[in-house]
């Protein structure tokens, strides 16, 4: 008897180390090869041309379809024309309007540099904690729409569902305040289509907010955090929360018209959602905790292709001709074929890649935890030029420069003649 007892525990003990492997190594299953089914190569947007327009990126991903492909004809090798900043980290990328860069830092400050000089033009105290990029449109010729977490000190775990704001000022020298609003603890860069102000927060509440006062349009409830921006395209919003599903909603209501689910591992758990929706070609891409970068069928909402990376996927995917960029906290770069998911190149890089990508006139960039931008030939993957600072979302250009976010510096390049 004691023999089959010991028996049955090394079997026990056989069993569940087998089951952690492979966990550890299957979770959450493999990769699905996709075709050209819902996919219209014709269906997607140009980035403004900036000779047209004063406000050249309005706000993350440069379009509401956070597309991350940037303006003009700017290619290494770079001078450095200028560097700004301090000390306190700068995650997300600055707005470009008014010929001014404007950003948030990490500490709660809210800033307007010029974009010739990189001399401040104002600087707005918050106070409050920081993790998202602004927006800005041509309201009361000129504000910058940016939200908050929790007031200051900041750090890991400090932010309350219950303590964010919404901030709007004046773009220009006033940096008047023209309203703000207490929501829900957010790191969503606002995104803003015909005068409407689309944001999510940690608990689950996606809202439609009218760009002239705050006043809420709508509001819809998902069953996570939502943490990254809203995507719009064709009438409808798409967003990812931390429930692990993807939702699409009318834009004029908040009325759902489908929602989609990440891949579940053997203990029914679902990925998370932090990275921002991409839309283009009737497709919506994005990446998840559990390590895919998926694309679901704009208008059906059914998966079409995925692939499984060897680390988390934070990043929004930048998507440009066809292809899909982006990188993972394996350390490693990929492209893809936007219709079928086919892996076309990757890049190993010297540390864990979190933030989104940005194509420059054929080259894509991007920034690693390690403190260092690369810059890549978007056909090919071969590296042609690098810099030693960036760590998330690295690079936004006017066409006339490119404007590299640093850890707690914004420096500017042009183009070596």
């Amino acid at each position: 008897m004691r023999r089959l007892l010991v028996v049955a525990g090394v079997l026990i003990l056989i069993v569940g180390i087998a089951a952690a492997y492979y966990e550890s190594t299957n979770r959450y299953g493999g990769s699905v090869r996709g075709t050209s089914t819902e996919f219209e190569p014709a269906r997607t947007v140009a980035p403004p041309h900036p000779s047209e327009t004063s406000i050249v990126s309005p706000m993350f991903g440069g379009v509401p379809q956070h597309l991350h492909v940037g303006v003009g004809k700017l290619r290494p090798p770079f001078r450095r024309d200028w560097v700004t900043g301090g000390t306190s980290l700068i995650e997300f990328p600055p707005a470009i309007a008014f010929h001014y860069l404007y950003y948030a830092s990490l500490n709660g400050n809210l800033i307007a540099v010029s974009t010739r000089t990189g001399r401040r033009l104002w600087t707005v105290h918050v106070g409050r904690c920081e993790a998202a990029g602004p927006a800005v449109n041509r309201l009361g010729r000129g504000s910058v729409f940016e939200t908050f977490l929790n007031k200051v000190p900041c750090g890991r775990g400090s932010a309350q569902q219950g303590d964010g704001k919404i901030l709007v000022v004046a773009a220009g020298p006033s940096h008047s305040v023209r309203w703000s609003r207490n929501l829900g603890a957010t790191e969503t860069s606002p995104t803003i289509v015909d005068n409407r102000v689309y944001i999510g927060d940690y608990s689950g509440d996606v809202y439609c907010l009218r760009g002239l006062n705050g006043h809420t349009l709508w509001r819809f409830h998902a069953g996570g955090d939502v943490k990254g921006a809203i995507a719009y395209d064709r009438g409808r919003v798409f967003f990812g929360a931390y429930d692990g599903r993807l939702y699409a909603l009318r834009a004029s209501d908040g009325k759902q018209v489908w929602r989609a689910e990440s891949n579940r591992d053997w203990l029914g758990n679902h990925g998370q959602f932090y990275s921002t929706p991409s839309v283009a070609y009737s497709r919506v891409y994005l990446g998840s905790t559990d390590g895919h970068v998926y694309s679901f069928g704009e208008q059906s909402g059914k998966l079409r292709w995925s692939y499984k990376t060897g680390g988390f996927v934070y990043g929004s995917p930048a998507v440009w001709q066809h292809r899909v960029f982006v990188g993972s906290y394996d350390r490693t770069f990929y492209a893809f074929d936007a219709a079928t998911g086919e892996l076309l190149w990757t890049f190993r890089a010297n540390g864990p890649i979190s933030g989104s990508a940005t194509v420059v006139d054929g080259i894509v960039y991007f920034a690693t935890l390690k403190r260092r931008t690369y810059g890549l030939d978007a056909l090919t993957g071969k590296q042609v030029w690098t810099y030693p600072d960036g760590a998330f979302t690295p690079i936004v250009t006017d066409g006339q420069r490119l404007y590299l976010v640093g850890w707690g510096k914004v420096y500017a390049f042009s183009p070596r003649t």
